[in-house]
């Protein structure tokens, strides 16, 4: 006999194809048979018909087309045998779904069939149903599935009530055909019929309102009379699973009384007592006893419930964290992380038992569980749970230090009780996991080291001394030499000693070692080296007596092999030589003190080239990039430069900075006086009201601060070679730079009368905040417009740390004002902030503008976005 004939059967057919020893020839035997088969089918035998299916659905698992074969499915399913129906339906669920037109063919053999008098013929129609039903054969076959859940067989029940389940899921509509039905399921003492009821009753509940309604005044009763029978009923040996009664059962009751427990006080009380029981009598030896808990627990978590039954719940869960499987203790820390919601101090109690899981060996509990330590960080642990945090980041692994190091940084910056134990706290971070800390955090450092004006001396000597410990740890080094090249002084003479410190000696020598010993490393990256050099210009100056020394420290760069590098050593060194006068005034004197809010705003990522903000009034440019910060960094908002517009001042210091002369100049011009050219001089240093490429722009942080956060390949120096001479503004710009630089020349009077009027407009509204704009117009100037925004409070919680911010296109500037308060009063309180938007293509295009509102509201941080398209036109 040929074997792989048509009459091969399905053993053999399996025998050769586990013979082939490759890939290859197992495609062949499989082709020859499927081509075998196709002849079978198209002489339309109807003996081996039922053994073709068969070979067919063993070569569709090994993952080769079968759909030739669909059509015979459908014959088999409408022959009168059973054995050939069967093995049509297994046919139709396996090579068929419910995406198959093919299927709609097979709908009046399934009524047929579920009309059947066999009931076993009925129940594999049911099955074939309850697996591939569609949304049209729902609809067609739900009163034959109806009318099935009271049928006189339990196995057919129990098979029409998962069908149903599939048909309501299809076809909501048709959940109201089956709220009787399914209740009397319920009242069943079959636990396979019992079980697919409570599941089709949870079906209907989440998907139709009535139902849940009907089953919360009908059924709660009785699901609790069930579900405490089932928990006190004695040993069953058919139903039991390690101890316990049908825990599958169990789990299907505490579900559904989850969901009728959920948002109604009365049946969560109804439900209270076995709840408790269900939660104290369950073992938890076995994993069925705790799969029965953790659902308790779920449905404890979400009813209305006391207080009492959720602290037993949240103790279940401080059992599970014990448990040695590690899947239970994953879910348990999940759970907690809700449950901190509910009530806080019960999950407090399970702190130690929480920070033990920190330290697990299985990486995704130790997340899990640092991320539930810093949920229940609040001021009054954060000392120390961050102490357990820093002492195991020194035994951690390395792959996991990166993770706990930002999250500790992340506490402390939140929760931080004061400056210097905020500085203490990051200092250990930063010599034990150094090099996993992310730029923001030693760049918030600094931020915070600046305003702490009385910490400096402390803070200074403080990281000399954790610089000569770990001085493999990059960021600690990076932040060790910006602090002794700002505060160098401070550590030699002892300045600011606290009661704390033991005394050091530190010489101008040891300070400037550790700088040097900084550049020369051979670890050291650019952006370390390129602050440890701004570091020794600062030395230069607050150390005269080793200035040589640093002069040929400096020096020694210009042969480095990177660019950046050569580029720096070449304009320091030309400083030190050529520009004393400079060096030992303002151009190196210590940073000034950097806003915080500010900084956080912006390392939020809240303020992006052209947004502004109304965290501190400062000047529009164009794109809306801030020059407040550029203005107070070159310190042209002191009083000796803006005495008197006939003063020099402002023009000798840039003409010393440039090292061109601006006498000459302002002679040639007969009519431009000296702060003039100093001011146009500033807008071609910053690049601000020209037409010059950003890229040709320099950086005038990059001179000033040692703190260099970016890798750039050009410093400010650039402006300061004698041979290139400066190009002086337009009057033009000029007058934009009096606009720009608010306070460098008396401020122009308001217009006394407005425009024409405008409507106002609801730019944005939630259902917590509402906001209106007003506008009017200056006159004379068409292309500007004033718009004073109101914002709403119309929830009934007060909003703080409010901050509005918004965006425009590049052909529009924005300038904000602060706004009235930052605190919304809640039910109707306001706060105002005035606008002032610029329209370069004025008559051309219309305003618009992005806006991004943040707030706090009962301790939540809250994000609200919009666009506002719907302006005025003529604005």
């Amino acid at each position: 006999m040929n074997p792989f004939s048509s009459s091969t059967r399905l053993r053999d057919m399996i025998r050769s194809i586990r013979a082939c020893k490759t890939a290859a020839e197992e495609r062949g035997v499989v082709r020859k048979e499927c081509a075998d088969i196709r002849a079978s089918i198209n002489e339309n035998d109807p003996h081996d018909r039922h053994r073709n299916l068969a070979k067919l659905m063993f070569i569709h698992m090994l993952g080769y087309p079968t759909h030739f074969g669909q059509m015979e499915c459908l014959k088999l399913i409408a022959s009168p045998g059973f054995p050939e129906k069967r093995i049509g339906y297994l046919g139709l669920m396996l090579l068929l779904d419910e995406r198959q037109e093919v299927l709609m063919l097979v709908t009046n053999s399934l009524k047929q069939d579920l009309n059947h008098t066999n009931q076993y013929v009925v129940g594999l129609a049911l099955c074939a149903l309850g697996n591939i039903c569609s949304a049209e054969m729902a609809r067609d076959l739900a009163p034959e599935v109806e009318r099935l859940i009271q049928f006189r067989d339990p196995n057919i029940r129990k098979k029409a009530a998962l069908c149903s389940t599939r048909i309501v899921r299809k076809v909501p509509d048709l959940a109201e055909n089956f709220i009787n039905a399914a209740s009397s399921l319920l009242k069943e003492k079959h636990h396979g019929v019992l079980i697919t009821g409570v599941q089709l009753c949870y079906e209907l509940c989440t998907i139709n309102d009535e139902a849940l309604e009907f089953f919360r005044k009908k059924c709660t009763e009785g699901l609790i009379k069930t579900l405490r029978d089932i928990t006190n009923s004695a040993y069953q040996p058919e139903y039991d699973v390690a101890g316990i009664t049908d825990p599958f059962l169990h789990i299907r009751l505490l579900k559904l009384l989850r969901v009728l427990g959920h948002g109604d006080a009365d049946a969560s009380d109804l439900m209270t007592d076995i709840l408790a029981q269900v939660a104290t009598k369950t073992e938890s030896n076995k994993n069925a006893g705790n799969a029965v808990l953790y659902e308790c627990v779920e449905t404890i978590m979400a009813i209305e419930d006391t207080s009492s039954l959720r602290v037993l719940a949240i103790n279940i869960l401080g059992r599970f964290l014990s448990n040695r499987d590690n899947n239970i203790r994953y879910v348990a820390l999940n759970m907690l992380m809700k449950a901190i919601a509910f009530d806080d101090q019960a999950v407090q109690r399970h702190r130690v038992t929480i920070l033990e899981c920190v330290k697990d060996p299985d990486a995704s509990i130790r997340k899990r569980a640092l991320e539930l330590v810093s949920l229940l960080v609040n001021e009054n642990n954060v000392k120390q749970l961050t102490k357990e945090l820093i002492d195991y980041l020194e035994i951690s692994d390395e792959d996991f230090k990166e993770d706990l190091s930002a999250k500790i940084c992340s506490i402390v910056e939140k929760f931080s009780p004061e400056k210097i134990w905020y500085i203490d706290q990051m200092l250990k971070v930063l010599s034990e996991a150094g090099k996993f800390v992310k730029d923001d955090v030693w760049h918030a450092l600094i931020v915070v080291i600046t305003n702490a004006s009385e910490l400096h001396g402390y803070t200074v000597r403080a990281l000399y001394k954790a610089f000569l410990t770990y001085s493999e740890q990059e960021t600690l080094v990076r932040v060790a030499i910006w602090c002794i090249g700002e505060y160098g002084d401070l550590l030699v003479n002892n300045v600011g000693m606290l009661g704390i410190e033991d005394p050091i000696t530190v010489t101008e020598c040891d300070a400037v070692d550790v700088i040097v010993d900084a550049i020369t490393r051979h670890n050291s990256d650019m952006t370390t080296k390129a602050m440890a050099l701004v570091a020794l210009l600062k030395l230069s100056s607050r150390f005269p007596s080793i200035s040589e020394r640093i002069k040929d420290v400096i020096l020694k760069q210009k042969g480095s092999l990177l660019l950046e590098m050569q580029q720096r050593a070449i304009e320091f060194n030309s400083i030190v030589e050529r520009h004393k006068n400079i060096r030992w005034s303002s151009l190196v004197e210590r940073m000034p003190v950097l806003d915080e809010a500010t900084f956080n705003v912006r390392r939020a990522g809240s303020l992006p080239a052209s947004v502004s903000t109304m965290a501190k009034p400062s000047v529009s440019i164009p794109n809306g990039v801030s020059a407040a910060p550029l203005v107070d960094l070159l310190d042209l908002g002191s009083d000796d430069i803006l005495a008197a517009p006939s003063s020099s001042s402002g023009a000798d210091f840039l003409q010393d900075l440039l090292g061109v002369d601006l006498g000459s100049s302002s002679a040639q011009s007969g009519a431009t006086p000296a702060p003039k050219a100093s001011t146009d001089l500033l807008l071609d240093i910053l690049s601000i009201g020209t037409p010059s490429p950003a890229q040709n722009s320099t950086s005038a942080i990059d001179l000033l601060s040692t703190a260099d956060m970016n890798n750039n390949s050009s410093t400010a120096l650039d402006t300061l070679s004698s041979s290139a001479q400066p190009h002086i503004a337009t009057t033009a710009s000029a007058g934009g730079m009096f606009d720009l630089l608010d306070g460098l020349s008396p401020s122009p009077s308001k217009e006394a009368t407005n425009g024409p009027a405008y409507p106002p407009i609801v730019a944005y509204e939630s259902s917590s905040l509402k906001i209106e704009f007003t506008f009017s117009k200056p006159s004379g100037n068409p292309q500007t417009t004033n718009v004073e925004a109101t914002f709403i409070n119309i929830s009934p919680n007060t909003f703080t740390d409010f901050v509005f911010q918004a965006a425009v296109p590049k052909f529009l500037q924005l300038h904000l004002d602060p706004a009235s308060s930052n605190t919304l009063p809640a039910n109707g309180g306001k706060v105002t902030q005035n606008l002032r938007v610029t329209n370069s293509q004025h008559g051309k295009k219309s305003l618009v503008m992005r806006m991004r509102i943040g707030y706090k509201m009962n301790g939540k941080d809250v994000l609200e976005e919009g666009q506002i398209n719907n302006f005025p036109r003529g604005l």
